[in-house]
C-alpha cells in the first residue's frame, strides 16, 4: 500500500532512530513544514541522486529513504526555522506525483526481512558493538566527535545507529539504508570497522605522542584545533 509523503531531498541520509537536524530556509520547504505541522505529519527524507540540495527543481532523490518524525521546530530570524528530528520507518518511492511547490512522491513502507536471532547473528552483532564502540571512542578522542549514545539491544535498530555513526560517504551510507537483511547490513558494518579501526588507532597514537611533544615545551593545543593537519575540514575512514 502507498501513501502521499512530502519530500526533503537532502545530501545527507536519514536511518530509522537516528536524530537529523534540519535549516529550512527555502520558501518552499517552509511552505511544506507549515503543511506537516498542520496536518501534525512529518516528512521523507531521501538522499540525492542527481541535482542541487537548494534551488533545483529537477532534484532526483534516491528510491530509497526514510519518514522524519518532527521533534521540535525553533524560529529563526527572517522566517527560518531549524527543525529536529528523528528517523523512522524507510520507505521506496513509487512515483513522483509532483514538483511544485515542493517534491510529493507516492511512496510504501518497507521493513528488514525476519531473522533468526541465532548464534550467528549474536556473535555478528556483538563483534560490530565491540568494535563500534572503541571506534567511537576513538573519534571522541581524536577529533572531538560527540560520544555516541548506548546502541539498543535489537540487532536491526543497532546496524542503522551504528551505520549513521561511521565516518563514510553519504553514499555508503545510502547503500547500508537500501540493504533489507540486518546480517548483510551488520557484516558490511563490521568490515569497514576491521579496516577502519587499525588507521584510527595509529593515527591516534600519533596525535598522543605529538601532544606529550608539545606538553615537553610548554605548549598546549586541543585536538580539534590541529585535526585539519590529518583529515582536513573533514574528513572520512572510508
Amino acid at each position: 500500500m502507498t501513501r502521499r509523503v512530502r519530500l526533503f531531498p537532502l545530501n545527507a541520509v536519514l536511518f530509522p532512530g537516528a536524530v537529523l537536524n534540519v535549516h529550512v530556509f527555502e520558501p518552499r520547504y517552509k511552505q511544506m513544514l507549515t503543511e506537516c505541522i498542520d496536518a501534525g505529519e512529518g516528512f521523507g527524507v531521501a538522499l540525492i541522486a542527481d541535482g542541487a540540495e537548494t534551488g533545483d527543481a529537477d532534484v532526483v532523490p534516491h528510491t530509497i529513504g526514510s519518514f522524519a518524525e518532527i521533534i521540535e521546530v525553533m524560529p529563526l530570524p527572517f522566517g527560518r526555522y531549524y527543525v529536529s528530528t528523528i528517523g523512522r520507518r524507510r520507505f521506496r518511492i513509487r512515483a513522483i506525483v509532483s514538483r511544485e511547490p515542493f517534491l510529493t512522491v507516492d511512496a510504501e513502507f518497507i521493513d528488514d526481512e525476519p531473522f533468526d536471532d541465532d548464534d550467528e547473528m549474536r556473535r555478528l552483532a556483538d563483534g560490530v558493538r565491540r568494535r563500534y564502540a572503541e571506534y567511537r571512542e576513538l573519534l571522541v578522542e581524536f577529533s572531538g566527535e560527540e560520544a555516541a549514545p548506548a546502541l539498543p539491544a535489537d540487532p536491526c535498530e543497532a546496524s542503522y545507529l551504528v551505520g549513521d555513526g561511521l565516518q563514510i560517504a553519504p553514499a555508503n551510507k545510502q547503500r547500508l539504508l537500501e540493504l533489507d537483511d540486518t546480517k548483510a547490513r551488520l557484516h558490511a558494518e563490521l568490515t569497514f570497522l576491521q579496516r577502519a579501526l587499525p588507521q584510527l588507532r595509529s593515527l591516534t597514537h600519533r596525535r598522543r605522542d605529538e601532544l606529550e611533544k608539545r606538553k615537553e615545551h610548554g605548549e598546549s593545543r586541543s585536538y580539534r584545533a590541529d585535526q585539519e593537519r590529518f583529515f582536513g575540514k573533514s574528513f572520512s575512514l572510508n
